[in-house]
């Protein structure tokens, strides 16, 4: 029998928005050693197909799994878990958690019984989505929209650059610009990346609306799997696909996040902080 300590808990993402799921495992697990990796290679995977994101993140994660042996891993993309989550439970031994757009609480909260689904134009069209509203918000009108231009802008806060008020008033006109879209109360973000922008979002509102994602119940489902067997302690890693150079801005983000050292995942390049 196996006495090895179980590896790190494994964030992956396209970017950097699933940052925001992080941050919700960490607050739960303070000291655990978390790995973060960023496909920026293949970013963005929400103006990709469904085949590209599948093929992609399933050969990733296999990858991933070799080299860290994660106690546990969270896909922390809506894109990538309503496409590949059945590709990548095959390929990975470890535990695997999936982000899911928050349509139930949605439609629990929403008085005026209107909501919005904001993702990626991969993920709004995702017949999981649809079902989603079918089996949870049947008595609901649900409105979807998907903008590419909210998850560059999350991803230009994260470096420190101003986000253009107009991103993020016209993805909200996206939604209440359809029909019923007067009436609409909650908005579910559906994509890792949005909760990076909620007060930007907020502040675009022409009038109160709610923003609800599931980075909490993320983490609890996490909390749940592992258990009494957390990770070991340790500082956090960052991983990128692509070169690091780029990405020097992050780094006051990423520490933020406890995510101490910075890696190319196929190359001998690395930083430590």
């Amino acid at each position: 029998m196996s006495t090895s300590a179980p590896g790190p808990i494994l964030f992956l993402d396209s970017g950097v928005g699933g940052l925001s799921v992080l941050a919700a495992v960490r607050r739960r697990f303070p000291e655990a050693s978390l790995a973060y990796c960023a496909d920026t290679a293949g970013f963005p995977y929400g103006t990709k197909t469904e085949p590209q994101v599948a093929a992609r993140v399933a050969g990733l994660i296999g990858r991933l799994s070799e080299r860290l042996r994660p106690a546990l891993a969270v896909i922390a993309c809506n894109t990538a878990s309503t496409i590949a989550l059945g590709w990548v439970r095959p390929v990975i031994a470890c535990p695997i958690v999936g982000t899911v757009p928050a349509v139930k609480p949605a439609a629990e909260q929403s008085r005026s019984r209107v909501i919005g689904v904001l993702g990626t134009e991969a993920t709004v069209r995702q017949p999981y989505v649809a079902d989603l509203a079918n089996r949870f918000a049947a008595d609901c009108t649900v409105l979807l929209h998907g903008s590419s231009a909210l998850v560059e802008a999350a991803e230009a806060k994260l470096r420190g650059m101003a986000v253009d008020p107009a991103v993020p008033r016209a993805a909200l006109a996206g939604l209440l610009g359809q029909p019923g879209g007067d009436a609409l109360d909650t908005v579910v973000l559906a994509c890792t990346h949005f909760p990076l922008l909620e007060a930007e979002l907020v502040a675009a509102s022409p009038r109160p609306l709610t923003f609800l994602h599931g980075a909490e119940g993320i983490a609890r489902r996490v909390m749940a799997l592992l258990g009494d067997t957390p990770p070991e302690p340790g500082p956090g890693r960052f991983l990128a696909t692509g070169p690091l150079a780029p990405l020097a801005p992050l780094v006051p983000a990423l520490q933020e996040h406890g995510l101490m050292t910075m890696e190319a995942l196929d190359e001998p390049e690395s930083c430590r902080w």
